[in-house]
């Protein structure tokens, strides 16, 4: 069993191995992260406009089809509804941009605007067609609007959806289709339906399945296009797109947003006295002692270098003390030659004066992070300019190598 999970894992489910998380992420959009999801917004809304573009053209251009198969009357009606239709069709393509808070729940809803359309264009021409087909080609015409729930629900399989997503979206089609049947031919049963109801759900199926696996080669890839391969915080243009988000939503929502500009005291001695190798392991270890202290909501970014920015979100400058804290007494790891890592910090908070925008907050805390190297290193400034020390009890304190240079 284990060799033919990993031949799943290998063959079917790459460019990844696949984990708790990812499975549950593949299974339910509970599982996805907030990063996940805006892309998977975005790729869903702008499928759904291409889809609904191209049928805003096809759609009324088949209109030919009704007018040279069925009667003038019938033609017309059909002409009309597919009109009706196409203006559907336009609105959803309609260039706009998705809800900086609501991107997810809109691009979802544009979606089962997209897949209702064609099941209820059948059931508004069932009872007309069965009516107006009287010769064969008239017949195949009927038969191939019929199909159009069906058609719907192997259309599911083009977007990245989690199985719970399209089992929810592919019930209304489902429905409509049943029901319109069972309205027209109440008396019908298991074995005359049956085909086509299983017809259905092998589609569902199939459209389960490629959306979970669209859904986990994104996770893939936006996780490693977003974070930095060496310490797996978010890269710097992530970084910078996450905290323009979060900037946006706290201020609208009044809420304060904190940034801890951190660069890694004499990181360039390291590489110069020990090699490249160790300073990685360095960056790693401050990462990871970095991570452990923040929430589950807060952003660790690697700015460059050795340098890292802490975002945290809805974060009054009280409440970072408590972050410092936890730095100070997990300590950030040690150098290669065994005393330990020290970094110099600045704060920098939403709602200090004259903030215009999240570059700011970057600007401030970094020239509050220079401050605290010419003030001794190991320390964090704050937006006061008052000075708290990192240095543990057990650590001794240092004021004096106060020249300043980009190597810490």
């Amino acid at each position: 069993m284990t060799l033919i999970w990993k031949k799943i894992c290998d063959n079917i489910l790459a460019p990844s191995q696949l984990n708790g998380s990812q499975i549950v992420a593949m299974l339910t959009p509970a599982g996805r992260s907030p990063e996940l999801r805006r892309h998977a917004a975005s790729v869903i809304f702008a499928r759904v406009q291409l889809i609904a573009g191209i049928f805003a053209v096809l759609v009324p251009l088949c209109s030919v089809i009704d007018l040279l198969v069925f009667d003038t009357q019938t033609a017309l009606r059909l002409v009309g509804m597919r009109f009706a239709s196409a203006g559907i069709f336009i609105a959803l393509a309609w260039p706009r941009e998705l809800s900086v808070t609501r991107g997810y729940g809109q691009a979802l809803g544009a979606l089962l605007i997209l897949l209702l359309v064609p099941p209820l264009f059948h059931v508004m021409s069932a009872d007309m067609l069965s009516r107006a087909a009287n010769t064969h080609v008239q017949q195949l015409v009927a038969q191939l609007y019929a199909y159009l729930p069906t058609i719907v629900l192997g259309g599911l399989a083009i977007f990245p959806l989690t199985a719970l997503e399209t089992l929810i979206l592919a019930l209304p089609v489902i429905g409509i289709g049943f029901g319109n049947t069972l309205l027209a031919e109440p008396m019908l049963t298991l074995a005359q339906y049956g085909g086509t109801l299983w017809f259905m759900c092998m589609m569902l199926g199939v459209a389960m399945f490629s959306g979970m696996s669209q859904c986990h080669y994104m996770a893939t890839l936006v996780f490693k296009a977003m974070h930095d391969p060496l310490t797996t915080a978010y890269t710097r243009q992530s970084g910078e797109e996450a905290i323009n988000l979060l900037y946006r939503l706290n201020h609208m929502a009044a809420k304060p947003l904190t940034v801890a500009f951190i660069d890694l005291d004499r990181f360039k001695s390291i590489n110069d006295n020990f090699g490249h190798e160790a300073g990685d392991q360095c960056l790693r270890a401050l990462a990871d002692t970095i991570r452990a202290a923040l929430r589950r909501s807060d952003l660790l970014i690697r700015w460059g270098g050795e340098e890292f920015v802490a975002v945290l979100p809805d974060t009054p400058l009280d409440n970072v003390s408590t972050l410092l804290t936890r730095l100070r007494d997990s300590g950030l790891g040690e150098r290669p030659d065994g005393t330990p890592l020290t970094a110099s910090i600045g704060i920098a908070n939403s709602l200090e004066e004259n903030v215009s925008g999240w570059e700011t907050l970057i600007q401030r805390a970094d020239q509050r992070m220079y401050a605290a190297k010419e003030q001794g290193r190991n320390r964090a400034i704050w937006p006061d300019g008052t000075s708290l020390s990192l240095a543990r009890d057990d650590e001794p304190t240092s004021s004096t190598d106060a020249t300043t240079s980009k190597a810490g």
